[in-house]
């Protein structure tokens, strides 16, 4: 998606959509079970229980904004995807969210972990995640994090640049080891949503281009570098994919390139990595596929692929973030002020402003991302407002839900709580305005438990040491 920004942040004065295609929801207290975690639903008193525990409850206990898991809801989808590709491997996209609990789950029902920088395998191997299901992704991997990678074992390192291939083939000479690698493949695919390019630019910091010949170029050279094992190619296409159309295509042009090395170099390689990207659903309307029924048509994508190429079908893999820990998660907030806002040509807008925001959940800024919200201390039965939340940063494109439809009785005091919001919202939080981050509170049937603290404002500073008096004092008097 191509995006222009004014240089003081997005704008903030568009008017209202003309019309909602779908107008307000017939229940406003309804919560769509694509969205929400297993474990969530209404009590008798109309406040939102996430796995049995309610929300008013956590909020008084760990405060707002704060980040609540369903455990047993990702426990579910992490098993539904080990399951579902149980011929091939699954990795857990660390990026999407990743802590020491959390890794230590998906781990346990059968997930490997998919990391990008030292900080991720520190959290992997601190959860006791088994090194060979760990897979170390990257455009620009330090000396220092693959010799942590090569040290500790990893199962896969993907290569991203010749650069790379000379620099991992000198550790593993230097170590005595022979890694496992992937060559990842910029296979001319984009592919977002419902829709995907074909023939989408490979102008891009990832990979090496396969229509320029660079991919094949990089086979040849860790082929002939007989320190590192090549077990397989890598490809990725997008993100929040909601059907398999782009895969197909990508699936056919990297079976090309197995055939293209066999051709060459004798040689049929056992893997291939698919990638990530799949979808969940945020709004009314989004449709997700399940797992099973995205692994059956990778699988038969691959396997008409290889019998017209003549290639045995190597074994698959994928690497799901979104998808796993996405739903599993909601936000809380505390709503703080109500301001309904008079637009010019008529029609109101009503900010509902929350103790959280960007340095939560940037995504919506960055990307317009949508999300769903609810009231989580109560229902309502007043007529349905079209809402903006909004943070408490002093940024005008501090938007957490663009547009929502919330009770008109909405006021201070409210908790509301915003669905899906497991993947890139922790993972891309920041200090900014010098707020701290949020706890993560995990709920297990009714027991929660801190597994991410707040911060603290004195780790906020932590880092800011200041000047010393001699230091700071001034190098000749003021006039």
């Amino acid at each position: 998606m191509s995006r222009s920004a004014h240089p003081a942040g997005p704008s903030h004065g568009h008017p209202l959509p003309g019309g909602d295609p779908f107008g307000p929801p017939e229940d406003l207290n309804r919560l769509n079970e694509r969205i929400w975690p297993d474990g969530a639903g209404r009590a008798e008193s109309g406040e939102l229980v996430v796995a049995g525990l309610p929300a008013p409850e956590l909020a008084r206990e760990f405060g707002t904004p704060a980040f609540v898991l369903d455990t047993a809801d990702l426990r579910r989808r992490a098993g539904t995807w080990a399951d579902a590709f149980a011929d091939g491997d699954v990795y857990y996209a660390g990026k999407a969210f990743l802590c020491t609990a959390v890794a230590a789950i998906v781990a346990d029902e059968g997930l490997g972990v998919d990391v990008c920088s030292s900080g991720e395998l520190a959290v992997a191997l601190r959860a006791q995640v088994p090194a060979e299901r760990i897979a170390l992704h990257g455009n620009n991997k330090s000396h220092a994090e693959l010799r942590e990678a090569v040290a500790a074992g990893v199962g896969r390192i993907v290569l991203d640049s010749h650069v790379e291939i000379d620099r991992l083939a000198e550790i593993a000479r230097a170590a005595g080891l022979r890694p496992r690698v992937l060559v990842r493949v910029t296979v001319g695919v984009e592919a977002h949503t419902h829709e995907f390019i074909a023939t989408a630019h490979e102008d891009q910091k990832f990979g090496f281009s396969l229509s320029t010949g660079q991919a094949g170029e990089a086979v040849s050279r860790v082929l002939a570098a007989p320190e590192l094992e090549l077990v397989g190619l890598h490809s990725h296409i997008g993100s929040q994919i909601f059907d398999t159309a782009g895969f197909e295509v990508a699936a056919h042009r990297v079976i090309a390139l197995l055939g293209q090395i066999r051709d060459a170099h004798g040689v049929e390689l056992p893997e291939i990595d698919l990638g990530g990207g799949l979808g969940i659903a945020y709004v009314d309307g989004d449709d997700p596929q399940p797992p099973t029924e995205i692994a059956a048509r990778l699988r038969l994508i691959v396997e008409r692929e290889c019998e017209l190429a003549g290639l045995r079908v190597p074994r698959i893999s994928v690497e799901p973030g979104r998808a796993v820990i996405g739903p599993s998660m909601i936000t809380l907030y505390e709503v703080g002020t109500v301001k309904p806002i008079a637009l010019d040509g008529g029609g109101v807008r009503t900010y509902v402003s929350v103790d959280g925001g960007m340095s939560d959940n940037i995504r919506t800024a960055l990307y317009d991302a949508e999300y769903s919200a609810v009231l989580a201390n109560r229902t309502s039965t007043a007529e349905p407002i079209r809402c903006r939340v909004v943070g408490k940063h002093c940024e005008s494109g501090d938007i957490v839900v663009r547009d929502c439809w919330l009770p008109a009785d909405v006021r201070p005091g409210d908790l509301l709580a915003v669905g899906a919001t497991g993947a890139y919202c922790y993972a891309m939080a920041s200090n900014y305005n010098k707020i701290p981050r949020p706890p993560v509170i995990a709920v297990t049937d009714g027991r929660p438990a801190v597994i991410v603290r707040r911060e603290s404002p004195e780790q906020v500073f932590v880092n800011d040491v200041g000047f010393d008096a001699e230091v700071a004092a001034p190098t000749a008097p003021r006039r």
